[in-house]
């Protein structure tokens, strides 16, 4: 006869599971008492307990009940239903009826519980009942730590008995306020920096499901524990549970990626906490979500966040396809709601400024996004779908100071010209009206004198762009270091990176002259030597030789002159050979 102990129960912190299941059969009470035959039997999950029923009725309220209420007294046979954590864990709860060791840990204490609270295993029928027991595992070994306070709330989600007894609600609590200490240690740790001692905990919290984790994040947040790991784990937990092929139709998906973007952590201003959440991370939610057809509110709060980074995105972040039946290969129209975010930021930020400072930053942020979108209008102008409206949507957001030099809007035109040769001539007006012709490159405008594509109003007003160019080049004329604008309106914000590109563009210039100088000096000095020798070659003849030579000489360095006085010149040196001619 195997030995009665007087504490039944052994608390363990140990991970291990208890994952091996006794092979439970209707003589189960005599491995304990075999010389007393059962007079009971409970039936869990079609699985026959032959048992006693002195130690059930003596610790459990539900089975003294169940048992005072039997009729037939020959039958004894009760069948439990839904009892929580199966067979399994009656049979734990028997084992502790019966007063028999067995190991409680993390993994079993939930069911355990839930188990002792079904039976109604108070204080009211026997001290150190099953309830107190689990209850001080709870308290004494799993809410002490945030290890197992995760994997006790891993179990939760397979009992539905759990909120009754608030165990999600504590352990929730109990990971927050563990988190929040490992962040004040970490602090305080000048070597860890708070980052290495986090790392841990952000790979246990992917192993919870979307709901649980979700009260998870927002306890944590609530607690204080930092916005930087916050987003660490969202990361990391959208890597893990977003693996797999993604098709439109995936709910469980859909619900992850809305739970995530409604977990994205805000400052207290109110916006944004643009450095802790990577612009990659925020790219690929929005892409997946459109696939999986997330909430419009969803949608648009991704949408926003990327707009307030604009400036760091690359092109194939924006390249995001058209997943439903549209005309274009890409979805422009999400691309389009970004740059607006953009701009409502830059507009902000200017207005707070009072327009005061330099806004230097502002005008650089633009001016980057005005490179990012040239390249994107120009990788998506060849696709034969997009049509001129979206194309132009597009083209005409940014402001004509976002860009120094037009010659990447004027490429990405050309080739949608190019991939569209059924445009009227008026939608080709239309669409190169954004092309500033003064703002084009050398090289650009020298294509566009070229290109046959373009209307004909286009390559006037580009050669007329280079003919006062020129002019102000010959005639001295500087810039004001300002971009003109189309409008007549100057750029209200120029930067210093402007203002030094002007300055580059101005000293190439300069160069060039200063070089056709140089060769227009070189010339004047061999028509002067060429001069002063024929002086001194026909010193000897009259006066008639030397003013024929001068009058040469006079007539070459006239090229500074306009027309009329190259006319004036040669009439006068006409002039001179008559009274030569006459006084020979």
């Amino acid at each position: 006869m195997a030995s009665i102990s007087d504490s039944p129960l052994s608390f363990s912190s140990s991970s291990t599971p208890c994952n091996s299941r006794s092979s439970v059969n209707p003589s189960f009470s005599t491995r304990i008492f075999s010389e007393v035959a059962g007079d009971i039997t409970v039936v869990v999950d079609e699985d026959s307990f032959l048992l006693h029923k002195f130690p059930l009725v003596a610790r459990s309220g539900k089975m003294r009940k169940m048992v005072r209420d039997l009729k037939d007294t020959s039958n004894s046979m009760i069948e439990l239903r839904d009892f929580p954590g199966g067979s399994s864990t009656f049979e734990l709860a028997m084992k502790f009826c019966y007063g028999i060791n067995f190991e409680i840990t993390a993994f079993n204490v939930v069911a355990l519980r839930c188990a002792a609270g079904y039976l109604e295993m108070t204080e009211d029928y026997k001290e150190e009942n099953l309830i107190l027991r689990a209850e001080n595992y709870l308290d004494k070994i799993v809410f002490r730590s945030l290890h197992n306070s995760v994997q006790v709330l891993c179990s939760c989600e397979t009992q539905e008995m759990v909120e009754t007894f608030k165990i999600p609600d504590r352990c929730v609590e109990a990971i927050a306020m563990n988190a929040y200490r490992e962040q004040l240690v970490s602090n305080i740790s000048e070597e860890l920096k708070g980052r290495e001692c986090l790392d841990w905990w952000i790979e246990e919290l992917s192993a919870l499901g979307i709901d649980y984790y979700c009260r998870v994040v927002s306890a944590m947040a609530k607690t204080g524990v930092r916005s930087e790991s916050i987003v660490a784990s969202l990361v990391d937990y959208a890597k893990k549970s977003l693996k797999g092929i993604i098709n439109r139709n995936c709910k469980e998906k859909r619900d992850i990626v809305e739970a995530i973007v409604n977990l994205l952590p805000i400052d207290e201003k109110g916006s944004c906490s643009f450095s802790f959440t990577p612009l990659s991370f925020l790219v690929g939610l929005l892409k997946v979500g459109i696939t999986i057809d997330i909430k419009i509110s969803c949608r648009l709060e991704l949408e926003r966040r990327i707009g307030h980074q604009l400036e760091t995105v690359s092109l194939d972040d924006l390249l995001i396809p058209s997943v439903q039946n549209e005309e274009s290969m890409y979805d422009v129209d999400t691309v389009h709601r970004i740059v607006t975010c953009f701009l409502e930021r830059i507009e902000v930020e200017d207005e707070e400024c009072n327009y005061d400072s330099d806004s230097t930053e502002q005008h650089s942020s633009l001016l980057k996004v005005g490179r990012i979108m040239d390249a994107y209008l120009a990788e998506i102008a060849p696709d034969p779908y997009l049509s001129l409206n979206k194309f132009t949507a597009i083209t005409e957001i940014l402001p004509e100071h976002a860009r120094i030099v037009d010659d990447g809007i004027y490429r990405a035109i050309d080739m949608y010209l190019k991939a569209h040769p059924l445009l009227t001539e008026e939608e080709c007006k239309n669409l190169c009206k954004f092309i500033n012709c003064k703002k084009l490159s050398q090289e650009a405008s020298n294509h566009v004198a070229q290109n046959d594509r373009l209307p004909v109003q286009m390559v006037v007003r580009v050669l007329y762009s280079e003919q006062l160019r020129l002019k102000k080049t010959l005639s001295g004329d500087s810039e004001e270091g300002l971009w003109i604008l189309s409008s007549g309106v100057q750029s209200r914000a120029v930067s210093p990176r402007d203002t030094y590109a002007s300055l580059r563009r101005e000293n190439r210039e300069l160069k060039l002259e200063i070089t056709r100088m140089k060769v227009r000096v070189s010339d004047l000095e061999k028509e002067h030597m060429l001069m002063k020798h024929e002086m001194m070659e026909k010193s000897g003849n009259n006066g008639g030789t030397f003013l024929t030579s001068l009058s040469k000489g006079i007539g070459r360095i006239a090229i500074f002159g306009g027309e009329n006085q190259r006319k004036v010149n040669r009439k006068s040196r006409s002039v001179s050979e008559r009274k030569i001619s006459k006084n020979r």
